[in-house]
């Protein structure tokens, strides 16, 4: 666990200029790789070798994105460390469902400095979602009711209902 606090040390912008981590990246890549190729060490070195070629490059150039929430900000695409963290390659319905609002809050830090206060907040509680938001979460649950088995009769029963009733 220290050998990896150590790593992520060198890789953190505020421990220094950037040749002086990327010189104790090296010294620590070239330790773990002396270790036996089997063990945790060797193996942790020859990963630290393979990555090595790209991790310093442009630093102090560009601002890059320090999480996934800067990365999404940054491609203004909400979801994307979502998919990794339930571990399907579907991104899902989240973009369409809740995107309209959920970029605006992503990307509610760009024009204001510090975190927001709850008197900021406030008056926005009540605040309508948009109509294309709501049809979206609306036929995401006919569109549940309709993969479902069990709840797949009380659907079609419905909507056979309400297509009598309308004509």
């Amino acid at each position: 666990m220290k050998a990896v606090q150590q790593v992520a040390a060198t890789l953190e912008p505020s421990n220094g200029p950037v040749g002086k981590r990327q010189a104790r990246f090296a010294k620590l890549r070239r330790r773990f790789q002396s270790a036996a190729d089997d063990t945790v060490a060797g193996q942790m070195g020859k990963g630290m070798a393979s990555f090595e070629p790209g991790l310093f490059v442009g630093a102090g150039k560009t601002a890059w994105p320090q999480d996934n929430l800067d990365l999404e900000r940054w491609f203004r695409k909400p979801k994307g460390h979502e998919r990794r963290i339930h571990g399907r390659r579907h991104a899902g319905v989240r973009i369409v469902q809740e995107g309209p609002t959920l970029v605006l809050a992503l990307d509610a830090h760009a024009t204001h400095a510090g975190p927001f206060t709850s008197a900021e907040l406030y008056p926005y509680r009540h605040a309508p979602i948009p109509r294309g938001q709501r049809d979206a979460i609306h036929r995401r649950g006919i569109m549940r009711k309709a993969r479902s088995r069990k709840t797949r009769h009380v659907l079609l029963a419905d909507l056979e209902r309400r297509y009598l009733d309308g004509s």
